[in-house]
């Protein structure tokens, strides 16, 4: 039976014994060995590459897009940083720090506002410039007008008292009209006449008995006294025991007081130059 093939089965070729080798077959090729490039430059066994592009040349406006948006976004980053350090500081401080901290900033808070309404005041004061010279000229006028009722440049009127002093004897001194105008100025005179003669600050009276004078300017009797001030304070003043009326009285004469609401004193005096005195500097130096 031996040689004889069995049914169902196909004879084995008569083939060379193949050799035990794990070397490929020659006709195979490496998959690491290079593929040979065909006649027209492509590799052999694969479809054509494709054709380098020509590189792109870029925008410059586009660029510069670019370039700004990397500036912004850095300062940006470094805003953000540098926030943050100081709220890690800020966290990180003690509390008298942090209150100190606040006073400083509400003290600056308050200087800026301060600063603000001075602005906001000049301001006001320059779109009004009119209405304040106005202002500043009509209370000059006012405020020179008192002075010269008082130094008796001016001639003033209002309510106060009418005096007549008799002198029939010819006894009245002096001392006695000297008298009178201490007791009335103490008694809130503002400015009076005797007869024709403003009396001022400086008058003086002189004279003898029956010759009187004031700032050398002779009087007559009986002497007119015309004083403006309060009627009720300078009668009483006159009517003191030992005061006016009494020292009138004692040289024969008499008094007679006439209170009104309507005082005319339109006698004049000079305004005397002075010879020593000159306005002084703003310093007070």
């Amino acid at each position: 039976m031996s040689g004889q093939p069995v049914p169902g089965e196909q004879p084995a070729p008569d083939t060379p014994d193949a050799p035990t080798s794990d070397a490929p077959p020659a006709d195979v090729p490496s998959v690491d060995a290079p593929v040979p490039p065909s006649a027209d430059g492509t590799a052999s066994g694969g479809a054509a590459a494709a054709a380098p592009r020509p590189r792109r040349r870029r925008d410059p406006l586009a660029a510069t897009l670019i370039g700004v948006l990397t500036l912004l976004l850095g300062f940006a980053f470094a805003v953000q940083v540098r926030s943050t350090d100081t709220d890690a500081q800020l966290a990180g401080a003690r509390e008298e720090d942090l209150v100190r901290i606040l006073d400083d900033v509400t003290a600056q808070e308050d200087r800026l506002r301060q600063q603000i309404a001075d602005q906001r005041v000049a301001l006001d004061a320059l779109g009004d410039s009119d209405t304040v010279a106005a202002a500043a000229l009509q209370e000059a006028q006012q405020r020179a007008e008192t002075l010269g009722i008082l130094n008796g440049t001016l001639p003033a009127r209002g309510p106060g008292l009418e005096l007549t002093i008799r002198d029939p004897a010819g006894l009245v001194d002096v001392e006695v009209l000297l008298n009178t105008v201490q007791e009335l100025r103490g008694a809130g005179a503002e400015t009076m006449q005797i007869d024709d003669v403003r009396i001022g600050v400086s008058s003086a009276i002189t004279g003898t008995r029956g010759q009187l004078a004031i700032d050398g300017r002779p009087l007559e009797a009986p002497y007119e006294v015309r004083v403006i001030g309060s009627p009720q304070d300078m009668a009483t003043a006159l009517n003191i025991p030992g005061g006016v009326a009494t020292r009138v009285g004692a040289a024969e004469g008499s008094l007679d007081v006439v209170q009104s609401d309507d005082v005319v004193v339109d006698a004049l005096r000079p305004l005397d130059e002075p010879q020593y005195a000159e306005p002084a500097d703003g310093g007070g130096n």
